[in-house]
């Protein structure tokens, strides 16, 4: 299988193929490897699926036959994908992505950000008119397999930043990093406040909003899958940077230590004790100044197979634990039973939606439940991979909620 991963990388697909389906021949049962990463994997039910680790990707053993699954890993992922439609290779590398043009519709443009021994590229949109301007920025943390066009087309940000006067930095996981481009949420050395991507990721935000006069007051970071869990460990690591969080279909800080942990979590969620504990008992727990509890808002289809949608669930319990551990004794964020609503999208997809209110009125968190959803961004556009378009609109929805809550806002 290391011998099939060079061949891989190397662009030697045939041979790859084959050295998979010889090194699966004498796996037990049918069961065949299909190319994925620890946050894009089809979850199965079935006790005789299991993984393998080649070269620190994460690569799934599902139930179809060699020669099926085999085909699939030697078939480079088109421009666009259904939702939970695994893709077998990364899309096309930062080099071949050129900044847009039209000074009237925003610049699209790249650049790079290095912190200590890490360096990622990054796409910036910066909306029509925004000279002198002190404005808001969104920080969009990709999934795996995806790149910042991909991102940003999927998601219609860039839109609705030109729309409403902001910006949005896309970071760019690397292929070095990780084969499948997914964030390292999942690694202890990528889940704290000072190290790894999480400081790569803080000091490329700030960077950014020193360049351009950012809005300090209104920063805020959301992700997808991988991009999603990386996002909670942003806003759990960073209060002082950002103002609130977006977690779509991703899983909470803390849940994994390495790769086999994450595919536990993948498929059933985080078990036994809150996951507040867990990190701290675990001694990754952020070392981040005290700061006003951060508020989250999480989108999660009920029919996810790659992530349970157990995880959303938990990105909300941690985020509330976090508001009661980050209050003063006098001032403790008491229990309260959320406020619950139930709607459905102009499309015809149900959802429950679950506001958690804060001491003064306002929501701590946000939580969406999308009936019928897969793995995939509610309300996304068919230009980008892994979107829902019949789902409630999650980019109006989360960027209503950051705008509720600039930094300096008592919640």
């Amino acid at each position: 299988m290391r011998e099939a991963t060079r061949l891989t990388r190397s662009g030697r697909l045939t041979e790859a193929t084959e050295a998979i389906q010889r090194a699966l021949s004498g796996a037990a049962g049918a069961n065949a490897v299909h190319g994925r990463s620890t946050s894009h994997t089809t979850q199965h039910t079935s006790a005789s699926v299991d993984a393998l680790v080649l070269d620190g990707s994460v690569f799934e053993v599902d139930e179809r036959s060699p020669a099926a699954a085999a085909a699939t890993l030697a078939e480079p992922p088109a421009r666009t994908a259904p939702a939970d439609t695994p893709h077998a290779w990364p899309r096309p590398a930062q080099d071949d992505i050129q900044p847009a043009g039209h000074a009237g519709q925003g610049e699209f443009t790249n650049g790079t950000h290095t912190h200590a021994s890490l360096t990622r590229r990054y796409k910036l949109y910066s909306p029509p008119g925004h000279a002198d301007k002190a404005l808001p920025m969104v920080v969009m943390l990709h999934g795996c397999n995806q790149d910042p066009d991909d991102f940003a087309a999927g998601t219609a940000m860039n839109e609705r930043a030109r729309e409403q006067g902001f910006f949005v930095l896309y970071p760019a996981q690397s292929q070095h990093a990780n084969a499948s481009r997914c964030w390292n949420w999942f690694k202890h050395n990528h889940q704290r406040r000072g190290g790894g991507e999480p400081a790569l990721l803080a000091g490329m935000t700030q960077a950014v909003m020193k360049q351009h006069g950012i809005d300090a007051r209104r920063v805020y970071i959301a992700g997808l899958s991988a991009g999603g869990a990386m996002a909670a460990i942003m806003g759990e690591a960073y209060p002082d940077i950002f103002a609130a969080v977006g977690v779509h279909s991703g899983l909470p800080r803390g849940a994994a230590n390495s790769v086999p942990e994450a595919l536990a979590v993948m498929k059933s969620g985080v078990p036994g004790p809150g996951l507040h504990a867990k990190a701290t008992s675990a001694g990754t727990a952020p070392t981040a100044p005290v700061a006003p509890h951060v508020p989250t808002i999480v989108f999660h289809g009920d029919q996810d197979r790659t992530v349970h949608p157990r995880n959303g669930e938990q990105v909300i319990a941690a985020a509330l634990a976090s508001a009661a551990f980050r209050a003063e004794p006098a001032n403790a964020i008491p229990a309260s039973s959320p406020r619950v609503e139930q709607g459905e999208s102009a499309q015809g997809r149900r959802y429950t939606r679950s506001i958690h209110p804060g001491d003064e009125g306002g929501a701590l968190a946000e939580h969406w439940l999308v009936h019928g959803a897969g793995h995939a961004w509610s309300g996304g556009q068919s230009g980008g991979s892994y979107t829902d378009a019949k789902g409630p609109d999650a980019t109006r929805e989360m960027l209503r909620f950051f705008f509720e809550h600039p930094h300096g806002l008592e919640h």
